[in-house]
């Protein structure tokens, strides 16, 4: 039977570089390699890139335990330097698990960085993220900071 659950997360960065380069990390295909990809033994299948309001972003692939996963993506709002807004749907072993809105925001503070990334997602049929979710855009912004150094 067809269902739906709501969850939201906040996360919060603070990086030595300036917004410019923050945001280059998100807008610049070769800089987003650096840090956007799945965990270790991650097997991309498929990745396109067009950043920019109404462009659209994939990412799919097949990780280490065999499960497949498909990130769809469509930019909805950006302003260089300060502000990402884009929605999602995932996709898990080809079932469809959620739609997502995330906004990025992008502020210079203490001589750096401030990101503050705010998602809310619709998880569908029974679908129980548990967290997951924000473990793994944690795990993102995590290394999205080691690709700044």
């Amino acid at each position: 039977m067809p269902s739906v659950s709501h969850a939201s997360f906040t996360i919060t960065r603070h990086w030595k570089h300036a917004p410019a380069r923050v945001f280059q990390a998100f807008a610049d295909d070769a800089a987003k390699r650096k840090w956007f990809t799945g965990p270790s033994g991650f097997e991309s299948h498929e990745k396109s890139f067009d950043f920019r309001e109404g462009g659209r972003e994939s990412l799919s692939g097949k990780h280490a335990n065999g499960m497949m996963t498909a990130f769809d993506c469509v930019y909805r709002d950006i302003v260089p330097n300060e502000r990402i807004i884009y929605s999602y749907v995932m996709h898990l072993d080809g079932r469809k698990i959620s739609v997502s809105q995330a906004c990025i925001e992008l502020t210079a503070e203490g001589g750096g960085t401030k990101l503050v990334l705010t998602e809310y997602g619709d998880y569908l049929d029974g679908y129980d993220d548990a967290g997951s979710r924000e473990h793994g855009t944690n795990f993102l912004m995590d290394a999205l900071g080691k690709s700044l150094d």
